[in-house]
C-alpha cells in the first residue's frame, strides 16, 4: 500500500533579511486510496507544502522528513520524485511554447512508466480520456498551456493524473477561477482516479464548494504553517459556518 508520510516537516524560503520559516513542524499521512483535505486561510503555508513535496528550488527543507513506501522523497530530484508517483497539479499551470499536449502527454508517460507507450493505444487512450473530460480533440496539437484559459489549464491537470496514475496527487487549489461546469467536469476527473484506489489524494483548498462534488476522508486545518486541528468531512462544513479566525487570532498565519 503506497504511504506518503510527513514527519515534523520545517520549510523556509529566502526573503529580504534571511530566511522566513513557512512551515513549522508539519505531520501527516497519506495512504493508498485516502483523500485528505487540507484547508486554511491565505498565507498560511498550504502551497508551500505542495511544492516543497514536489521539490520547488524556491523552497529550503531545513528539518523533518517525506517518504513515499518508506523511500527518502527529499533526497530525489523533481524528475525523480515524478517517477516515483509524485505528481502536482499547479494552483497556476505555466506555459510551455514550442511543446504540444501530446508530445508532452506522451514524453510524461514514457518517463513516468519506464518504456513510451505503443502510439496506436497511447493516441486511442488519449483519446477516450479528452472525451471525458469534454476537451476538444484539437486541444492535444495546441503547445502547453499557451492561450488556455483557466478551465482549460486545470482540464489539462486533470488529464495528465488520469494518464499517468501516480501513487500520490497533489491537487493545489484546482478549483480557482473554475466556474461551476468546469468544477463539476475537473472534480468528475479526479473521483475517477479515486476510484481506483490506487491514489492517495492531498486536495489543497480555500472553499469547500470543491468538497461537495470530492468527499474527503480527512480534513486538516492549516494555519500558521502547521496544522492545528484534523477530522471528517463534518470539520469542513465546521469551517464554512465559522471560517477561520479561531486557528488565527493570536499567532497569525505565516
Amino acid at each position: 500500500m503506497a504511504t506518503l508520510e510527513i514527519n515534523d516537516l520545517h520549510v523556509s524560503v529566502d526573503a529580504e533579511g534571511g530566511p522566513t520559516e513557512i512551515l513549522r513542524g508539519v505531520d501527516l499521512t497519506v495512504k493508498q486510496g485516502e483523500t485528505h483535505a487540507i484547508m486554511g486561510p491565505n498565507g498560511s503555508g498550504k502551497s508551500t507544502l505542495a511544492y516543497s513535496l514536489a521539490g520547488h528550488p524556491k523552497y529550503t527543507v531545513t528539518g523533518g522528513t517525506v517518504t513515499l513506501d518508506g523511500e527518502d522523497v527529499l533526497a530525489m530530484s523533481v524528475d525523480e520524485r515524478a517517477r516515483a508517483g509524485v505528481f502536482l497539479a499547479m494552483q497556476y499551470p505555466v506555459e510551455v511554447p514550442g511543446v504540444s499536449v501530446s508530445n508532452f502527454l506522451r514524453t510524461s508517460a514514457t518517463a513516468v512508466r519506464g518504456e513510451a507507450p505503443k502510439l496506436r493505444t497511447w493516441v486511442k487512450e488519449v483519446k477516450e480520456a479528452m472525451a471525458r473530460l469534454e476537451m476538444d480533440p484539437a486541444f492535444a496539437e495546441r503547445n502547453v498551456n499557451e492561450g488556455f484559459s483557466g478551465g482549460e489549464k486545470k482540464r489539462h491537470e486533470i488529464l495528465q493524473l488520469e494518464l499517468l496514475r501516480p501513487k500520490v496527487a497533489i491537487l493545489d487549489e484546482t478549483d480557482s477561477g473554475l466556474d461551476i461546469d468546469a468544477l463539476r467536469i475537473v472534480s468528475e476527473g479526479v473521483n475517477r482516479v479515486r476510484e481506483s484506489g490506487q491514489v492517495g489524494t492531498l486536495l489543497i483548498t480555500h472553499y469547500t464548494r470543491i468538497l461537495r462534488y470530492i468527499k474527503p476522508d480527512h480534513v486538516h486545518v492549516f494555519a500558521a504553517g502547521r496544522v492545528v486541528e484534523s477530522g471528517g468531512a463534518e470539520l469542513a462544513d465546521k469551517l464554512e459556518a465559522e471560517g477561520y479566525e479561531q486557528y488565527t487570532k493570536g499567532g497569525g498565519a505565516s
